[in-house]
């Protein structure tokens, strides 16, 4: 079973972290939030106190849902792709679905391949270098430009494994993912879609997930941030979550 945390009181509310963060990246919105929900925090697959648990996509959206049970779930990236799986497996747990900064997919299979490769060279550089190093320069890319050393949470992210992440990205790479595009306008229940209005790749993104889903569905461009809107704007980004998670 996933390794989770619980806080607070009220609607029961499922947070899903990126890759090479943990639940423990979560604490501000944590705080945030824990007055008016019940906050339930997971270790994602291969990460924090679930490193040892390897699963994919499918496997663990199912896992996530079963330490979840019937909540609104949160889910950045990586989380975001398990919470969207889970909640075209099994719909009637996902109360309200928000996604940030997160895809249903690569539509392309040659680009799919493509993702596959890469995401093995970074599993095999991961276990070459280690944790420490390999975090060094997985902040450095332009995708995390306007984290700091004081919000890029390197020191939580360490308590990942290199063997965890290396298995996360071979069985749940955004190359493994199979696109659910055209399934999106099964979601049923409201969904708030979330990007950085300088991350211009997942802002197009989220214009079309948007798009796909309906008229349940509802777009926040967070001004002034990149990939990481939780961690750039966390006041804004704790109000969004509030208001949404609270119209029910």
């Amino acid at each position: 079973m996933l390794a989770t945390e619980q806080f607070g009181n009220g609607p029961r509310t499922v947070l899903v972290h990126g890759f090479t963060q943990t639940r423990e990246t979560w604490q501000h919105t944590i705080n945030a939030l824990d007055q008016q929900f019940e906050i339930v925090a997971v270790d994602a697959p291969n990460h924090g106190e679930s490193c040892d648990i390897s699963l994919n996509l499918e496997s663990g959206a199912k896992a996530i849902g079963e330490v979840g049970g019937t909540a609104n779930y949160v889910g950045y990236s990586l989380g975001g792709r398990f919470c969207l799986t889970l909640a075209l497996a099994e719909p009637q747990k996902v109360s309200r679905l928000v996604l940030v900064s997160t895809t249903a997919g690569i539509e392309d299979k040659q680009l799919r391949l493509d993702r596959i490769k890469s995401d093995e060279d970074l599993a095999v550089r991961i276990e070459q270098i280690g944790i420490d190093k390999f975090l060094d320069e997985w902040l450095a890319q332009p995708l995390f430009r306007d984290l700091t050393t004081e919000t890029n949470q390197k020191s939580v992210r360490l308590n990942n494994t290199a063997t965890g992440l290396s298995s996360s990205l071979r069985l749940c790479g955004a190359g493994r993912q199979q696109p659910t595009w055209s399934r999106l306008e099964e979601l049923a229940m409201p969904v708030l879609i979330i990007a950085g209005a300088d991350d211009q790749k997942y802002r197009q993104i989220a214009e079309r997930l948007v798009s796909e889903i309906g008229d349940n569905a509802s777009l926040a461009i967070v001004a002034n941030s990149g990939h990481t809107p939780h961690l750039e704007q966390p006041d804004y980004f704790f109000n969004l979550l509030k208001d949404f998670l609270s119209d029910q």
